[in-house]
């Protein structure tokens, strides 16, 4: 596509259309970590031309970001762990032995070193931050990051195919403005490094809708909810396998109602990880592309700032259907079932279709449990204190990103 610096139309207060921001490096789809790891960056650049082809650019300001520097990342990583993400290379892996094993990298373990690793980690923080900076510039209602959402890293480890964990970062940024800010993840796995950074505080709020037990990364019992001034703060639904579409929206929106309720958020930070969706390579749930992105639909309804993150997805077909389709509903676009013709247009056959069936796997989320489970957070959320008056905080506001020329690249 020729050179098009593009600017939104979507304006407004209420129930207006959303001024809606979106946020892409061309670089970040050529990252590999090797052959047989289920993490493909390359679902990035699927995405993004399948949005292109469907022309919702047109409808949003595209960005493109600056690189997360190390001292950026050091405001939740330790500087140790950074200082090796960033020299670390798989030519010199020997070298770093010790650190790799302290670090949870390298070979023997689900985060390897691969070329220009660390360029990866400040594109898709980048985009993150920049897109944290633009709500708190009150420039953007809704910033769109797909690549982000690497929501298992930790401060000083690597975890999960996450090396830095981005969702921290910027919602650390939008502490900055916002007093309180809530944080989503409707990825199948637990949301766990994103909710022990918060783990002690009430600022941030973490609610998490996940698969639950003998299941990677093993945390996020109902149970758990937070420690100190931040208990209560913690949400976790633990799901079980073939978790559809009608069980997904009965749990969701009245958990997701009381959290607005009670804790009346500044700002969300809501993580999309498309591994929830039916026939993901990794998953074990049952949700069509709607189902899933009812969620993100009801999070929108209440017009907060939002900042929309993608996170996992391993059937690389399937993840950019997912995140299209959820860019048209964050910019209140009709699109065609029928798939229009781009760059990797072989990758969506044999069927061609935006839209895919779901399975006819047993959900074992049976009522009973999922009334019980339900009731058991709405108790949890009833003892947090609640918000009467939304209350301002004041700070730094960032410097706007300027806007990016979108390619088809």
């Amino acid at each position: 596509m020729s050179n098009l610096s593009l600017h939104g139309t979507n304006s407004g207060p209420g129930n207006a259309k959303k001024r809606v921001s979106y946020f892409y490096h061309s670089e970040v789809g050529h990252h590999y970590y090797g052959p047989a790891h289920p993490m493909k960056p390359h679902r990035l650049k699927l995405a993004h031309h399948l949005i292109l082809s469907y022309g919702l650019y047109q409808k949003m300001e595209c960005y493109r970001p600056h690189l997360a520097t190390a001292a950026e990342m050091t405001a939740f990583h330790s500087e140790d762990y950074i200082s090796f993400l960033s020299r670390i290379t798989p030519d010199n892996l020997r070298n770093f032995s010790t650190q790799m094993s302290k670090f949870n990298a390298g070979e023997f373990t689900d985060c390897p070193v691969f070329d220009n690793l660390f360029e990866f980690t400040q594109i898709y923080s980048g985009c993150s931050i920049d897109a944290a900076i633009k709500l708190n510039n009150d420039t953007s209602d809704i910033a769109i990051n797909w690549s982000g959402g690497l929501h298992h890293a930790k401060k000083s480890e690597a975890s999960g195919f996450c090396y830095v964990n981005d969702i921290v970062l910027a919602i650390l940024e939008l502490l900055k403005v916002h007093a309180r800010v809530l944080y989503i993840d409707i990825d199948i796995h637990h949301g766990d490094g994103v909710e022990e950074a918060f783990y002690g505080t009430p600022r941030v709020l973490t609610c998490s809708f996940h698969k639950f037990g003998e299941y990677f990364p093993g945390t996020g019992d109902v149970d758990d909810t937070g420690i100190g001034e931040g208990k209560g703060y913690s949400i976790n639904y633990p799901c079980n396998d073939g978790m559809d579409d009608e069980s997904f929206k009965a749990v969701f929106e009245p958990v997701i109602g009381k959290i607005m309720e009670r804790f009346q958020p500044g700002a969300i930070c809501l993580q999309c990880g498309a591994d929830s969706l039916s026939g993901d390579r990794l998953g074990c749930f049952n949700l069509s592309l709607k189902g899933h992105a009812a969620c993100v639909a009801y999070v929108k309804s209440f017009n907060v700032p939002t900042l929309v993150l993608g996170g996992g997805g391993y059937t690389l077909r399937n993840v950019p259907r997912c995140w299209t389709y959820e860019t048209a509903v964050l910019l209140d676009a009709e699109v065609k079932d029928c798939l229009p013709y781009n760059d990797y247009y072989e990758y969506f056959g044999p069927d061609y279709r935006l839209h895919m069936p779901t399975s006819n796997m047993i959900n074992l989320n049976t009522p009973a449990y999922l009334e019980k489970t339900t009731q058991r957070l709405l108790t949890v959320l009833d003892g947090i204190e609640p918000v009467s008056v939304p209350v301002e905080s004041g700070g730094l506001k960032g410097q706007t990103p300027a806007p990016m020329d979108v390619e088809g690249e």
